[in-house]
């Protein structure tokens, strides 16, 4: 068991093996990608990261995708966009425009193939380049929870959950 794996397990004791092992293998360039270089930033990725899937349960938003569809701000222009593009990976990325823009940062075609984006190492991935493209550390660095949350989701859905999840990264990973 690597040393990531143990401190997913603790932040979501019920999570999905699968994830966690893809999650922990991903970790090292996750943390390259998105300069996760401080355990307060690592805490509050994972913490974000816990509340998008779920407690690390699913890389696959539970909706159809459906109300997507026709959402020209997340790119989707063509018929069946939403569903084809619904939210997947650990951040949920959503919309065409959101997956062409992931795929191309990471060179892998997830425009052709948006069923990798719930796959790992892509799901993990996606999350970081997500959080870089953000500039999401800034928040992180203040310690300030509303603005990441913001910087994610758009909104705060889901704060007091995300609020448990950073309280149990935040005394797993020592960050003050």
């Amino acid at each position: 068991m690597t040393e990531w794996t143990s401190i997913i397990r603790q932040i979501s004791p019920s999570a999905k093996p699968l994830i966690v092992e893809g999650l922990a293998a991903a970790m090292p360039e996750c943390i390259k990608i998105a300069d996760l270089s401080t355990p307060l930033r690592q805490a509050h990725f994972l913490s974000q990261l816990a509340h998008e899937s779920a407690g690390f349960k699913t890389t696959v938003e539970y909706a159809s995708g459906a109300a997507y569809n026709g959402r020209a701000d997340l790119g989707n222009t063509q018929p069946g966009d939403g569903v084809r593009f619904k939210g997947r990976g650990l951040i949920q990325v959503t919309g065409r425009a959101n997956y062409d823009r992931m795929g191309k940062a990471l060179d892998v075609d997830l425009g052709d193939n948006p069923k990798l984006a719930a796959q790992f190492p892509w799901a993990a991935l996606t999350a970081a380049e997500y959080w870089k493209m953000r500039k999401i550390n800034r928040a992180a660095d203040r310690d300030d929870l509303r603005a990441v949350t913001r910087l994610i989701n758009g909104g705060y859905n889901g704060i007091l959950d995300r609020s448990n999840y950073l309280k149990k990264a935040k005394a797993v990973l020592k960050a003050n």
